[in-house]
């Protein structure tokens, strides 16, 4: 039967008051909830029949409480427009209340923290496209709940092939596991890591705080490496470490590329130990003035886990990452996601497996770089003269602006004056980092809009001695 009452009309919650008439209970539900503002004004009412099969009452009751209601001018009702809530009926405020004052904004005016892309450049023309055609060619299943801890094999044969073009990965489709981002990929790891007895991972002696975190959680000790213009020291790895975290193809945040003689330095070492390489590639896709540098794992698969993400590609709002992982780890991975996979949305991944396959995803890349190096080359020439270099300026969204020796914080202090969000180097070093004292900002030049930008270098020339 296709006219039946659960085929048409709007969805209305009402209570109605117990112990009176059906149509004064009704007259006055509706009545409060537009006083109420739970309606809206201007909110279509379901028609007098199909409250009434919803109500199980007759459907004269509707109609006469909806005319009262229209009289009383709660609602309207138009011929072809319905029967709506009069703009008239407001919420009742109490009389007492005073007015909340809020601030104009939930923080400074102008930002510069890295880790964060133009988000204004995000292509949601295209992305709305590849969704389009994903959602068609979608398999029915493809709606259901997920069945393999791996993430949907659209995605992981788009992305085998991606990354060994551009990156010069080497991606079985059955070895990438899907994840909500870096974060949540070195969660697992960590998991994994702790299940077969590693007790200590490396890290580099600037990094994130919240990665060192999470290892922390998992119950692993963490070690610093120390960290110069040749990229993280590779050479100071021991047998101690299960495992080591770098950012090989730009070091987070000092901006230096791992040399080859350090790289087979991190090879030899997991090689001869059994240990793991987590290779980070955060924003790989990204350089202006270099050849592209490889990832890490092409050196040695078997030993190298590289995770990637969509965050600064696209955006972190996706919450898109991956790994490719050696023999083995998929399974023990998939595993430590246990029966609720936080990875993002099936069609979310069938979109991005789309958006690459198209070759969307290049282009974006490329158009993205273009802008980005030209708001590199923009920063440069507004702090000349002002800093005493520049430096991790080949590749990636952010630069490192050295100071004067002692200096960091009075500029940290008065970019604060000046409404600016700022990192100094100093945030992101470890705790138990042998480095040499080295005052500077890491300033992330892709997280202003276009708008902002141009005040927002404003406001950081300012901020410096």
């Amino acid at each position: 039967m296709t006219d039946s009452w659960a085929t048409f009309g709007a969805d209305l919650h009402l209570d109605l008051s117990a112990g009176r008439g059906l149509r004064a209970g009704l007259t006055e539900a509706l009545r409060e909830a537009a006083r109420s503002g739970r309606l809206a004004a201007g909110t279509r009412l379901p028609s007098s029949r199909t409250l009434a099969a919803d109500l199980g009452i007759a459907r004269n009751t509707v109609a006469e409480a909806y005319a009262e209601l229209v009289a009383e001018g709660w609602l309207t009702a138009r011929q072809g427009s319905g029967t709506r809530v009069a703009e008239r009926a407001r919420p009742r405020r109490p009389a007492a209340a005073a007015p909340v004052r809020r601030p104009a904004r939930g923080g400074p005016a102008y930002s510069l923290i890295p880790g964060t892309p133009d988000l204004g450049g995000f292509p949601r023309a295209a992305w709305l496209s590849a969704a389009r055609r994903a959602l068609t060619a979608a398999p029915n299943e493809a709606f259901g709940y997920a069945t393999d801890g791996r993430g949907r094999v659209e995605l992981r044969q788009a992305l085998a092939g991606y990354l060994a073009r551009a990156r010069g990965v080497y991606a079985d489709p059955d070895r990438i596991v899907l994840c909500a981002g870096f974060l949540h990929g070195l969660k697992l790891l960590a998991a994994v890591l702790r299940a077969r007895r590693v007790r200590e991972v490396a890290v580099e002696g600037y990094g994130l705080d919240f990665h060192r975190d999470e290892l922390a959680r998992a119950g692993l000790r963490t070690r610093p490496l120390g960290v110069d213009g040749d990229g993280a020291r590779t050479g100071e790895l021991t047998a101690a470490a299960g495992a080591v975290l770098l950012t090989p193809a730009h070091q987070f945040p000092t901006g230096a590329a791992l040399t080859p003689a350090r790289r087979a330095a991190a090879v030899d070492w997991a090689r001869s130990t059994g240990g793991l390489i987590l290779e980070d590639d955060y924003d790989g896709e990204f350089r202006y003035d270099r050849q592209p540098v490889g990832a890490l794992q092409g050196l040695d698969p078997d030993r190298v886990v590289y995770l990637g993400t969509a965050s600064k590609s696209l955006a972190p709002g996706l919450r898109m990452g991956w790994m490719v992982l050696p023999p083995g780890l998929p399974e023990e991975v998939a595993a430590a996601k246990g029966y609720t996979d936080w990875t993002s949305s099936t069609l979310d991944q069938l979109t991005l497996a789309e958006f690459i396959e198209s070759g969307a995803y290049d282009r974006h890349v490329r158009g993205m770089r273009l802008r980005y190096r030209q708001r590199r080359d923009e920063l440069v020439a507004a702090v000349a003269g002002r800093v005493a270099g520049v430096s991790g300026i080949a590749a990636g969204l952010h630069a490192v602006l050295d100071l004067p020796a002692g200096t960091e914080r009075s500029v940290l202090q008065s970019a604060a004056w000046h409404d600016l969000a700022l990192h100094g180097l100093s945030a992101f070093r470890h705790p138990r980092a042998e480095l040499a004292p080295r005052d500077a900002l890491v300033v992330g030049y892709g997280t202003p809009s276009d708008s902002a930008w141009s005040p927002t270098l404003a406001a950081l020339a300012a901020s410096l001695p």
